[in-house]
């Protein structure tokens, strides 16, 4: 096997272990995003039971404790108007309590970073579905999301090694400068996004599935959509994710630009070995170009969610942006936020750590010699 095929199957390889690795591990707060995202996620605007009695005895009591005020500033005097002001100034707004009583930050409806009182956070969710649905459901789309990331990452990785290698060889854009980084990452999008859309479309359609009983198969959901709308119907969304390219491309620029700094620093202190804190290194590198890369670029996110949801009232890319522009507001296009940013830190944080490692183990492991054709 030639020195090229060799680099090729390390970076296939390395890439689909770190997708895997990443997908199993944040799978339930993926579910959570892709149920905020959608225009039918059923606990966005509801308060468990609980939440919902104990605020009503909180406002009961506050209603007692003004009615209890009102009659001792008419009958008392004021030689203990220093008690009741004291005693006054222990009131506390429902909110503030029940801010207290449950901290709601994240996974919030609109824009995922709301407080207020009608919202749940990421907690919450994941226990709403639990109990309405089970645990299981926290793994809703986990099999094509295993099934899908491997060969997406791979092809994604495979091609982005390649096509920046290439780039760099033919010598008209400057190696290794920022504009390869564009077409490398802008390539890659594209070629992983095509490849791997009909899988996505099963998974989002798998996790919109709110039933508790009765779960719904993968090859349940692959026939409906196809007596539905036929092989065309596995593309809806594609074209959300063509423009979801933007993300990854802000997010390989920014994240070779902060490798390149830390390998500069390296340098000061050589080493023949990486150690745990070049990973280290690595996944903070991951995680900070991927959480500015996904505020960037979020709304492609929520009109893929629902271009892939059934029925026809999402159509296009753009007509999905205006349409919940008009009925839902600017924070209608970050619904779900919160939650992609606590998902997404971990998660690529995870994946590029361990294509990384991957890619370094196999490098220096794997001799060219070694690799003969048809082993």
């Amino acid at each position: 096997m030639s020195q090229r095929e060799r680099d090729t199957f390390i970076h296939l390889f390395a890439g689909g272990i770190a997708g895997t690795a990443g997908a199993v591990v944040t799978c339930p707060l993926e579910v959570v995003k892709t149920r905020l995202q959608s225009s039918s996620a059923s606990f966005i605007h509801s308060i468990p039971p609980r939440i919902a009695s104990s605020a009503s005895d909180e406002r009961g009591k506050l209603i007692g404790q003004n009615e209890h005020h009102h009659q001792l500033r008419t009958s008392i005097n004021s030689n203990t108007s220093d008690h009741h002001h004291n005693h006054s100034r222990q009131r506390v707004c429902p909110s503030s309590l029940l801010s207290r009583r449950r901290p709601s930050i994240l996974a919030i409806p609109q824009c995922g970073l709301s407080t207020s009182v009608q919202s749940i956070s990421i907690w919450q969710c994941l226990k709403h579905i639990c109990q309405t649905e089970g645990s299981r459901a926290l793994f809703k789309g986990l099999g094509p999301n295993i099934v899908g990331v491997a060969p997406s990452r791979a092809f994604y990785f495979c091609a982005y090694s390649k096509t920046k290698d290439t780039l760099n060889a033919v010598g008209i854009i400057p190696a290794n400068s920022p504009l390869v980084h564009i077409m490398s990452a802008s390539c890659a999008g594209f070629v992983s996004a095509t490849l791997t859309n009909p899988i996505w479309f099963v998974k989002t359609r798998i996790q919109l599935d709110y039933q508790s009983t009765g779960k719904m198969t993968v090859s349940e959901c692959v026939k409906r959509i196809y007596a539905n709308q036929g092989i065309r119907g596995f593309y809806k969304g594609i074209t959300a994710s063509y423009f979801g390219i933007s993300e990854t491309v802000i997010h390989f620029v920014i994240y070779e630009a902060l490798k390149k700094k830390l390998n500069e620093l390296r340098q000061a202190h050589p080493t023949d070995n990486k150690t745990s804190r070049d990973f280290l290194e690595f996944m903070a590198a991951g995680a900070t170009s991927k959480t500015i890369a996904s505020i960037v670029a979020y709304p492609h996110e929520v009109a893929r969610t629902r271009l892939r949801e059934e029925g026809n009232k999402y159509r296009s890319f753009w007509q999905t942006i205006l349409t919940v522009w008009k009925e839902e507001g600017k924070a209608g296009l970050y619904r779900g936020l919160g939650t992609q940013l606590v998902r997404q830190i971990p998660n690529t944080a995870i994946m590029m750590a361990t294509y990384e490692a991957v890619v370094y183990v196999l490098t220096n492991q794997i001799n060219p010699a070694d690799m003969i054709v048809g082993n």
